[in-house]
């Protein structure tokens, strides 16, 4: 199971670098935007060095690589070692694609779908716990060394990147590359967050004896208890926690209403959920594939 795991992360680091890497080529580098990050470092190196973006990105990563793992450790090293090499990689191998630069398309569609699919990129490389390397590394060392907390680091590093592409950027190039920045960095956060919807709902109810059991047996969902107290009666009364995927959701307000068509509900909507029958298998799936 383990080896099967860290293929799998493999796979998504690798996947992650890809959609990154074609962002950049089809949509970022033909209409000269500006960005944050090792690439947009690159960018301006390119322009005032005459450094090639792809030679520049493989020495800086490898040079960030180093200096992580010598700070971070060898945990963090063994996670981030295949996007440092890879990234520089797949973004050669693309760029001496000549089909693939999207110069025809509309530059406000280009920092869409640019911004797009380096926030799926990224948000996939990470959610693979892994690092994309490069510019992210010194936010990380700052961290360690002096308590900087690394969001601060971040955005101040990538102030500094755009800063530096502003100079010789057009004032149309900077705003639709802010534009890409904020857009990539809203889809990377969704990416991060993002997981199999479930629905919450906490249940306050004189039957809770009866509606726990029906739960528990008929919905087949576990509950927690919480010991509460109304604020008017003053009465001490258990509410109801369970979590059930959407669809089970009609059918529990159903059985409630018919248990206690005066039960109180509250109905919200969660993000992700790990455990005992969601992320996990449920206790009796666990016995039967002992069994068999």
């Amino acid at each position: 199971m383990e080896l099967k795991k860290i293929v799998r992360d493999i796979l998504w680091i690798i996947a992650g670098n890809t959609i990154y890497a074609l962002g950049v080529v089809m949509f970022l580098l033909p209409n000269g935007f500006i960005m944050g990050g090792t690439t947009g470092l690159s960018l301006a190196a390119e322009h005032y060095l005459g450094i090639p973006m792809t030679g520049f990105v493989s020495a800086f990563n490898i040079g960030m690589f180093l200096l992580g793992a010598a700070v971070l450790g060898r945990k963090f090293a063994m996670t981030t070692i295949v996007s440092s090499f890879y990234y520089p990689l797949i973004l050669g191998v693309l760029q001496q694609i000549p089909s693939l630069p999207q110069t025809g398309v509309d530059v406000m569609l280009a920092a869409v779908f640019g911004g797009g699919m380096i926030g799926i990129g990224i948000g996939a490389v990470i959610r693979s716990g892994a690092s994309t390397g490069g510019m992210d590394i010194p936010p990380l060392i700052a961290k360690r060394l002096w308590g900087i907390p690394v969001s601060i680091s971040l955005y101040a590093g990538d102030f500094l990147i755009l800063l530096l592409q502003a100079t010789f950027s057009d004032r149309n190039q900077i705003l639709y590359g802010i534009f890409l920045v904020c857009l990539y960095t809203l889809v990377l956060n969704q990416v991060l967050v993002s997981g199999e919807s479930k629905t919450q709902v906490k249940i306050v109810s004189s039957k809770y004896e009866e509606i726990n059991e029906m739960i528990n047996g008929e919905i087949d969902r576990g509950t927690t208890l919480l010991h509460s107290e109304t604020g008017f009666m003053r009465e001490k009364r258990p509410v109801i926690l369970t979590v059930i995927s959407n669809r089970e959701l009609a059918r529990l307000n159903r059985e409630i209403q018919r248990i206690d068509p005066e039960a109180f509900l509250i109905v919200s909507q969660v993000k992700e959920v790990r455990g005992r029958g969601f992320s996990l298998p449920r206790l009796w799936e666990t016995k039967e594939g002992k069994k068999n």
